[in-house]
């Protein structure tokens, strides 16, 4: 793991031990394929995910809808899709474009973000996290 792209930050007065952060770049470390994402917001899982970048805007007191979106443009096919936070069923996924038109990571990425807009209803506060600049 290349310590250069990795952060984990804890409140200012929280003291993380050795052993703690040990185990944390050991389990960083650790290769394989994707699992799901479960939140536990009690005792250190708490600490943890107040301090990631979702914690820190506040998402787990936000009422309304957490979406994350992301998109791909890969040999010269593109897609699009979404997850929500709290609505475990609330997924949506598509192909965009044809080949002969080209492609683009921006395309995608705003696919996605369009498909989540479409699911929330306007009187919905809506938080989207996505890796893009748009």
């Amino acid at each position: 793991m290349s310590e250069e792209y990795a952060s984990c930050w804890v409140q200012q007065d929280c003291h993380v031990a050795d052993e703690e952060k040990a185990a944390l770049k050991k389990a960083a470390e650790v290769s394989g394929g994707k699992d799901e994402c479960q939140v536990r917001l009690k005792g250190r899982e708490r600490d943890y995910w107040m301090g990631t970048e979702i914690g820190m805007l506040g998402d787990f007191g936000l009422e309304g809808q957490v979406t994350a979106g992301d998109g791909i443009a890969k040999k010269g096919k593109m897609g699009a899709g979404y997850n929500t936070y709290r609505r475990k069923k609330k997924k949506q996924h598509c192909k965009l474009g044809c080949e002969k038109e080209g492609s683009s990571s921006n395309q995608p990425e705003l696919a996605a973000f369009l498909l989540a807009l479409r699911d929330t209803l306007i009187e919905e506060p809506l938080l989207y996290l996505c890796d893009n600049q748009s």
